[in-house]
């Protein structure tokens, strides 16, 4: 019934239930070629003596290896500063946990190309079953090699035909019009949108969204890229609103830019530049000044694009394939604009 060890083995029910090693291994694992009556009898059996596969023998008999896999292009040492991803790969965990499986996370910093060799590595391996993919590029090479290499995936976007039935949709117009409209609300017309790497497809989503609210609302941004860090917040504010009144308001791509540019803002004396940014988590909520920004439930999402992979792997339809709507949270930096400001944009 068990080896050396004391571990309850196939073998071990076989001889105990008086049946052939083949007819408990299909018992146990759900296939055809045994009857009901066997295969109750052998679950009754494996339950009462505490029985669970290993992952090993368990990936050889479905030719699965129960681990979804993640490549993030981020610093090893400053992925725990990134609340957003943070509170998304609890959400994947969370999923995973009730199915008993699990997640093979690498982070790569911003080489390309060792996200590949990882996808390859893994599949040449049969490491994962299947992936999900962030922070799409223009033409970026991950769907096609993926789809070459038998992968399943899915995305984060805001297009379906980017991988039609792979991809868990944000809106990223509706989102940009919580935040313009806000900034609107409160009589702001000169406004800054710090946005992330120009590469990525989200953000260039991102900025046409907020220059068509902006325009409906009457009201002007300029733009500056950034790396998504605090520093970079800080920096960009720094140089570009501090000393400019016209500037009345900054949109953010993150928290932590959010973060920077409070910084920067209050060094400078500027406490009258509203502040909204396009990520929630608790440095938002945290100082004698919290920042007024957007809830994407980031930890539903990680659930949910879970799912929509678990999905594709077990062939099933998914009819949920879009993200959670994003709720905006007012906080302290949603600050009027002056009313000479107001009156000199007219």
């Amino acid at each position: 019934m068990s080896n050396g060890a004391g571990r309850v083995t196939i073998a071990g029910l076989a001889d105990r239930l008086g049946l052939s090693k083949a007819s408990v291994s299909y018992a146990l694992n759900g296939l055809p070629g045994v009857s009901d009556e066997t295969r109750e009898r052998v679950l009754a059996l494996a339950e009462q003596l505490g029985w669970h596969p290993s992952s090993s023998a368990r990936a050889l008999s479905r030719a699965r290896s129960d681990t979804i896999g993640i490549v993030l292009r981020r610093d090893p040492g400053l992925l725990g500063a990134e609340p957003y991803y943070m509170s998304l790969l609890a959400g994947v965990e969370s999923e995973l946990s009730e199915t008993g499986q699990s997640l093979l996370l690498r982070m790569v910093g911003a080489d390309t190309g060792q996200e590949v060799a990882a996808y390859r590595r893994w599949s040449a391996e049969a490491r994962v079953d299947g992936v999900m993919l962030f922070d799409l590029t223009f033409d970026d090479p991950r769907p096609a090699l993926l789809d070459e290499l038998g992968l399943a995936y899915v995305l984060h976007g805001n297009r379906e035909t980017l991988a039609p039935g792979k991809v868990l949709l944000y809106d990223a117009r509706s989102d940009a019009g919580l935040l313009v409209e806000h900034l609107a609300s409160l009589g702001h017309r000169r406004a800054l949108h710090i946005a992330g790497p120009a590469e990525f497809e989200h953000e260039q989503d991102r900025r046409d969204a907020v220059d068509a609210w902006g325009r409906e609302n009457g009201m002007e941004f300029s733009f500056a890229t950034s790396d998504y860090s605090m520093e970079a917040g800080e920096r960009i504010a720094a140089e570009l609103v501090r000393d400019d009144p016209s500037i009345t308001a900054v949109l953010t791509s993150n928290d932590l830019l959010a973060l920077g540019a409070q910084t920067a803002l209050t060094h400078g004396g500027r406490d009258d530049v509203a502040i909204v940014g396009w990520d929630d988590s608790l440095l938002c909520r945290l100082g004698t000044r919290p920042i007024t920004a957007l809830d994407r439930y980031p930890e539903e999402q990680g659930r949910r694009s879970t799912r929509l992979l678990l999905d594709q792997l077990a062939g099933r339809t998914a009819f949920d394939r879009r993200a959670r709507a994003s709720r905006l949270v007012p906080r302290a930096t949603s600050i009027p604009a002056r009313s000479e400001a107001r009156t000199a944009s007219r």
